[in-house]
């Protein structure tokens, strides 16, 4: 558009002006998009991934560029910055008193889903008669939960008790379990398919076991040093440097930043006595950050894969609705004697899905290239389908 503007007029087009001015147009639009969500109870969270869908359906089918990056390169950094911010507040949440009244309802319940909805994932699409690293690496990648989507549409509603904080729980720990899930998984298909199971597993292994190392290294001094520069007063320049090192040192590394956060956020929480206002301060300025994950996890998504193997797709999406509300309910019945309060149907709290599920069938077509375009289009559509729906079952079930 730019370059049939008249060659006089002083117009500086590059790439850094342009997602300069393309960050404020996202931001613009996530005010109306407030205002629509306040109007008509839509959550606001599906309408910014409707916005991202938009942007994809400008760039890939009208202006013909698919697989383009809307900010050349910097949409990337943005939303693992996003979800580096939520899995440390996330974090917060494992306090020590309060997991001494929650902790073994969250285990119990993110046991029973992640087993129960896996289970169900994997021998459905094998009786269904779909291959076994198919069945097996969507199985894994069901496991993970949207952390962002859970956490703000609680904090949209305001509710609180014990099915916020289970929920909360549940989000902090799932992409752990995920993790292991997904290591496991690959490993034992690279085992059973070619035979390096050895080498997936340990690849597993430091991805996990480097989260934790990196989330204590990063987590130990925040918690006793966050606050004391200046007594009584952390400022936002504190927060934003944790996060900043999370990110940064976890890919540098090579190890789950989601892990590296969660751990991070829970020693700040667990032992900062001093003052709890980093978490605020990160807080603050969250919301923007999640703007840009939910507007750009739209926009990255590539619709001419999104409607392969549509068959596929809608077993996929069936099969893991089926198997969260089944682990959820089982979970909740085994537990009731203790916990009058939950509802059977808190499975389906635990629905939305996105870059870490995207993440991990990015790795798993890596793995076995020959399936990455059945596995890629399933992943892709059903994370729009979860996104879109997952707020709107978080309200439902906390209501």
């Amino acid at each position: 558009m730019i370059e049939y503007l008249p060659h006089w007029v002083p117009v500086e087009a590059s790439q850094a002006t342009i997602n300069i001015i393309l960050l404020g147009v996202i931001l613009s639009v996530s005010i109306f998009a407030d205002t629509i969500a306040d109007r008509t109870r839509v959550p606001r969270i599906s309408i910014l991934m409707v916005v991202g869908i938009g942007i994809a359906f400008v760039q890939q089918v009208w202006l013909g560029h698919p697989g383009a990056d809307l900010l050349g390169g910097l949409s990337e950094p943005l939303i693992h910055l996003a979800l580096v911010m939520v899995a440390f507040l996330l974090g917060s949440e494992l306090k020590l008193d309060r997991l001494r009244n929650t902790g073994p309802l969250i285990l119990i319940i993110s046991l029973f889903v992640i087993i129960g909805g896996g289970l169900v994932v994997g021998a459905g699409l094998l009786v269904l008669g779909f291959p076994l690293v198919v069945a097996v690496s969507l199985a894994a990648i069901s496991v993970a939960t949207d952390p962002a989507a859970v956490s703000e549409t609680i904090r949209e509603t305001r509710e609180k008790g014990v099915v916020p904080r289970v929920l909360l729980g549940i989000v902090a720990i799932d992409d752990g379990w995920g993790i292991v899930v997904f290591g496991l998984s690959m490993a034992v298909l690279g085992w059973v398919v070619g035979g390096d199971g050895q080498l997936a597993l340990l690849h597993a292994l430091w991805e996990l076991g480097g989260a934790v190392l990196a989330g204590v290294a990063i987590g130990l001094p925040a918690a006793w040093l966050t606050g004391r520069l200046r007594p009584g007063e952390p400022t936002q320049v504190e927060a934003i440097a944790l996060i900043l090192l999370l990110a940064g040192l976890s890919s540098l590394l090579g190890v789950s930043a989601l892990l590296a956060s969660m751990i991070a956020g829970c020693l700040v929480a667990n032992l900062s006595y001093h003052h709890t206002r980093s978490f605020q301060e990160i807080e603050h300025i969250e919301w923007p950050f999640l703007v840009f994950f939910f507007v750009l996890s739209g926009a990255s998504i590539d619709l001419y894969k999104a409607d392969d193997a549509i068959l596929l797709t809608l077993a996929y999406i069936a099969l893991r609705l089926a198997g969260r509300v089944l682990g959820g309910y089982l979970a909740v019945t085994f537990s009731r004697a203790k916990h009058q309060a939950l509802p059977g149907n808190i499975g389906l709290a635990l629905t939305p899905q996105a870059g870490v599920a995207i993440g991990m069938a990015l790795l798993a077509a890596e793995r076995f290239p020959e399936f990455s375009d059945t596995i890629l289009p399933v992943v892709v559509a059903s994370t729009i389908i979860f996104e879109l729906v997952g707020p709107v079952f978080v309200k439902r079930v906390l209501r």
